[in-house]
């Protein structure tokens, strides 16, 4: 009964072990296939362009938040609407969009739901504005559930709010953004980036 009870002890000293690295201080939080959405609206509609590829990084111990997506993997579900989007946010010149920045309250890693907020810069068509944005971290089985949203002015980047037949989509541009960030190594994450690069 000894044996048996030690040994379910290790097995789930070692589930914990896998999903959080035993030395946090070199421990940073990753993705690569995070959920972002950005939606428009026009009088009586609205829709959103979407992309399951966002890649996204927390580094708690240095206070470090990045984000970004390759806009080009948006999909609206149109084909014509999707490449008239490219053309309004002109992706073949500035095909990234970037979210760069700290928390506001330096904490360590959340052990519940927590609310946060992220002080930074955002980057999109090339221009780059300071921004201010709110969300929820918790704790899951995989690592952090990370979830947020925010509102842009396309103006503000020098972007010209497209028309749909009589009517011209909204300046503001609201985004969304979902992902499970999963603990990683920085020499792991090092590796990983100098192998895609």
């Amino acid at each position: 009964m000894i044996i048996n009870s030690l040994l379910c002890c290790f097995l789930l000293f070692l589930q914990l072990a896998a999903t959080h690295p035993i030395d946090p201080a070199d421990t940073v939080y990753y993705s690569d296939s995070g959920f972002v959405e950005f939606t428009s609206s026009v009088p009586m509609h609205s829709f959103s362009g979407k992309s399951e590829q966002l890649n996204g990084m927390i580094d708690f111990e240095e206070n470090i938040i990045d984000f970004y997506i390759d806009l080009t993997t948006l999909k609206t579900g149109i084909g014509k609407r999707d490449r008239d989007m490219y053309q309004t946010l002109n992706t073949e010149e500035h095909p990234f969009a970037e979210f760069t920045g700290s928390f506001e309250a330096p904490s360590p890693i959340p052990d519940q739901r927590t609310k946060v907020t992220a002080i930074g810069e955002f980057t999109i068509n090339g221009v780059t504005k300071e921004v201010e944005v709110q969300g929820f971290i918790e704790p899951n089985e995989e690592g952090l559930l990370l979830e947020a949203k925010w509102s842009l002015l396309l103006s503000d980047y020098d972007i010209e709010p497209p028309g749909i037949l009589f009517y011209r989509v909204d300046d503001t541009q609201e985004i969304r953004i979902q992902l499970v960030l999963k603990p990683t190594s920085r020499q792991e994450l090092t590796a990983e980036n100098e192998t895609g690069a």
